[in-house]
């Protein structure tokens, strides 16, 4: 039992160097895409967002919506979903459990 524990130690470093090794390109890369992703909005993008709004709607009202390919609609569901469940988790952090209330 002593000599696995043992040689479990030993081992440690060299595991522990390895996941450094295996994680440091994966989370520069993922440093890099997030200062570009998740900047908020400047006021010289509100007129973008302004006439995506409007395309929007337009394509709404005139129905263009129904013209999707399926490819277009199941890819629109799914950032639907993406975007619905994480203001649902943004809203649930802090406020609630998934069971019910903090007490």
């Amino acid at each position: 039992m002593a000599k696995s524990l043992s040689s479990l130690l030993s081992k440690g470093p060299v595991v522990a160097k390895g996941v450094v090794d295996f994680a440091t390109p994966r989370f520069n890369l993922f440093l890099k895409y997030a200062r570009v992703e998740l900047v908020p909005p400047t006021p010289a993008d509100i007129p973008q967002i302004r006439s995506g709004i409007q395309k929007l709607l337009t394509g709404f009202r005139t129905g263009k919506w129904k013209e999707a390919s399926v490819k277009e609609a199941w890819l629109n569901s799914l950032v639907t979903a993406e975007v619905v469940l994480w203001f649902f988790i943004g809203e649930c952090i802090g406020k609630r459990s998934i069971v019910g209330y903090h007490v």
